[in-house]
């Protein structure tokens, strides 16, 4: 088994020298029809998401108009935006000329960032995000961590999320570099073959008893308020018609107060068997013992009182991840420490707790 502990900063990622490949970026605007051959990375792929990549500022309705009209065609037939592309296929793409009124409203480039590294090869890339960065653009956002990345390393032929962590939600994140690694990948999420374990503090003394929460939860759109057609979670009955089973086992690895405050506070390991959104937020919350700082989810008013204490986000940390690796098979273990800003707030017998949790093996 592989352990990885800590992250490091990675080297900028040279532009691939000798240029795209077939089916590579085609984002200048053709003058005439282009055929484009499809590769193994980008096999498997829905049509309008390989257009989107490679049809690089034209507006999404005119790809989609293109599409429908038959304007696009693979092997000479005539396709549907949810076309799922093979290699070998030959795409008919027609000329795609964009008005300069069309560029001038055209939202700006997400701007390159790197982030510390964790792991990284040909086939996988784990980076240490950190808070108050969204994985992806949409919802108001107009880029997140994979849309730098791209900027960052123009020379990468395929850089996709493996899965995703909340804006707020800092850690490990996966980010595949071959079209193979990440349907391996995503398939190890899905059946449940990963490891992943969280730090999170929370309200209260959590009971040490209470080591399983196994319960239903269902999306719902916020009804009233200021945040109208919010997507918040909520703990349902079983027999719920948009239940979704959702398991998370709790460790508590010290009891606590900051410096300062009189609330009991607990850090707690929490490895998740399933992946729901918000399932750790929820399932926390809905047993009374909310996250620190979480705004959804949380106390309004005690979210105020621990900014003042120094707390400016939500204490929720991918700490650990262990999964396969999809070329060699070996098991890797990664770790991301606590960042500075959560660090700081430890007190020593917290700290010290911490590091004495054992660090992930093959049987864990």
């Amino acid at each position: 088994m592989k352990n990885i502990i800590g992250a490091k900063q990675s080297p900028e990622t040279a532009p691939n020298p000798a240029g795209p490949k077939a089916s590579g970026d085609i984002g200048t605007p053709p003058s005439a029809i282009r055929f484009i051959t499809v590769d193994a990375e980008s096999a498997g792929q829905r049509l309008d998401n390989f257009l989107f990549r490679h049809l690089k500022g034209v507006p999404k309705t005119h790809v989609y108009r293109i599409i429908r009209s038959g304007e696009v065609r693979i092997n000479k037939g005539r396709v549907q935006a949810e076309t799922r592309i093979e290699a070998g296929d030959v795409l008919r793409l027609p000329p795609v000329r964009i008005s300069p009124r069309a560029e001038e409203g055209a939202a700006p480039p997400a701007p390159a960032r790197e982030f510390p590294v964790l792991l990284e090869d040909d086939a996988v890339l784990a980076i240490d995000k950190p808070a108050g960065v969204a994985v992806h653009g949409g919802s108001g956002v107009s880029f997140g961590v994979i849309e730098q990345l791209r900027t960052a390393r123009p020379g990468a032929k395929f850089l996709e999320l493996v899965h995703r962590l909340d804006r707020e939600t800092s850690g490990i994140l996966l980010v595949a570099k071959k079209r193979s690694a990440l349907v391996a990948l995503q398939d190890q999420f899905r059946e449940r073959e990963t490891g992943k374990t969280y730090l999170a503090l929370v309200e209260g003394e959590w009971p040490a008893n209470k080591k399983v929460l196994d319960a239903p939860l269902a999306k719902y759109l916020v009804p009233d308020g200021s945040a109208v057609g919010e997507r918040r979670v909520r703990v349902v009955a079983k027999d719920h018609p948009d239940a979704m089973r959702a398991i998370t086992l709790v460790r508590v690895l010290a009891r606590l107060k900051l410096p300062g405050d009189a609330t009991p506070l607990s850090l707690l390991a929490v490895t998740i068997k399933t992946g729901r959104t918000h399932q750790i937020r929820v399932h926390l919350a809905s047993a009374g013992h909310a996250i620190a700082g979480d705004d959804k989810y949380g106390d309004f008013e005690r979210q105020r009182a621990l900014q003042k204490l120094g707390l400016k986000r939500m204490f929720l940390h991918a700490w650990r991840l262990q999964f396969n690796h999809p070329a060699g098979g070996e098991r890797i273990a990664l770790q991301a420490d606590l960042p500075p800003e959560l660090h700081a707030l430890m007190p020593p017998a917290a700290l010290q707790a911490l590091a004495q949790h054992p660090t992930p093996t093959a049987h864990d």
